[in-house]
């Protein structure tokens, strides 16, 4: 059973100001040197970008790899806070990483994708951090899994963690797919109707894994009302010693944020529109009537065909006949202007509990 979050409004961190949406949190994937850090800090302090981030410890796949600079690049944010006044930002994934971050003053802290997926990590980095004020974002885990997720944020909330929010950098998939990670907004959407409190970022550099598919995934996050962006800012990015492709120089970032994005208004006063979305939403309520209406009719099917197959010794999964059925319908979508992922999705899910009412 999900807990009830007692949540500080993101406006009251200290952080950002509410409205104007997006609130951005920008910098380098990686801190690889004073200079690239200073210099990337003045960048986009110059266009208004407040939260700066860097990563100082690095999870790497393979070892070998950069594996960040360490406690060393600490002390150079400690300097942009200094001589910029920006708040200063990093992912930290145990207790050592808690502890050092609260003695060189790192005013906010996130947990990675690896992180979030290990209770015992995450329980760790919670106890750590319980008796401060230090705001923490978590990211989604690497697997599309809610309750993990929101296992994540009960842990830091029972430590009296009350500035908390979430992070949406996409899931794993071994799927051929354009971006580096599978959005999957439905997971955002799911867990911001269960938990309207908690503040929503998204990090668009992660889902792209490319400079390319930054604007089309910062403007998704922005039409699906979510507070805010992190985003990899890099000085040179050509010359990073991680995720190259997906970061960009401060001035392309103040380009996408200034002159690319739309920012989408939560709701209107205007008569007009509500008379017209009343009238959409009520047609849509019918819609769903009807909807309910057939998957049970469907289902009452799948009852006496899962019958019939008992009676008759046949096994209840026919695979080669769903397949057809599959591919028909993504035919058949596909003549009504309706997504394949999309069709792929909402049948196999009725497929799924179609087999279940066979049992």
């Amino acid at each position: 059973m999900t807990e009830k979050f007692d949540i500080v409004p993101l406006n009251e961190w200290g952080m950002f100001s509410l409205p104007p949406r997006p609130c951005v949190i920008a910098g380098p994937c990686s801190a690889e040197s004073e200079d690239q850090i200073m210099q990337t800090a003045a960048g986009l302090k110059e266009f208004g970008i407040n939260v700066f981030r860097a990563g100082i410890w690095k999870p790497r796949t393979h070892p070998g790899c950069f594996e960040g600079i360490g406690v060393p690049g600490l002390k150079w944010l400690q300097r942009v806070k200094k001589e910029y006044g920006m708040k200063v930002a990093t992912e930290v994934a145990s207790e050592k990483h808690v502890f050092e971050c609260i003695k060189h003053g790192v005013d906010l802290v996130w947990l990675g994708a690896r992180t979030s997926a290990n209770p015992f990590l995450v329980q760790e980095i919670a106890d750590a951090l319980a008796d401060t004020d230090i705001p923490v974002l978590v990211k989604n885990p690497v697997n599309p899994d809610l309750d993990l997720w929101i296992g994540a944020l009960e842990r830091l909330h029972r430590a009296g963690i009350r500035k908390l929010g979430v992070i949406h950098r996409g899931f794993s998939t071994s799927e051929k797919i354009k971006y580096r990670n599978d959005p999957l907004w439905q997971y955002v959407i799911e867990l911001r109707s269960r938990f309207p409190q908690i503040p929503v970022f998204c990090d668009p550099s992660h889902l792209a894994g490319s400079r390319a598919y930054l604007q089309e995934l910062s403007q998704r996050a922005m039409d699906l009302g979510l507070e805010g962006l992190m985003v990899e800012s890099h000085c040179d990015p050509a010359c990073a010693l991680s995720d190259s492709k997906q970061q960009l120089t401060p001035a392309d970032l103040k380009d996408l944020l200034e002159n690319k994005l739309i920012v989408r208004d939560a709701d209107t006063s205007d008569s007009a529109y509500r008379e017209t979305i009343n009238q959409l939403r009520a047609k849509i309520d019918v819609v769903d009537d009807n909807l309910i209406h057939l998957l049970a009719q469907r289902m009452e099917i799948s009852r006496k065909i899962g019958q019939s197959k008992r009676e008759n010794n046949i096994a209840i999964l026919q695979t080669s006949r769903w397949d057809q059925v599959l591919a028909e319908m993504i035919e058949k979508g596909r003549e009504h202007g309706l997504d394949e992922d999309f069709i792929k999705v909402v049948f196999n899910a009725i497929h799924e509990a179609s087999v279940k009412a066979q049992e």
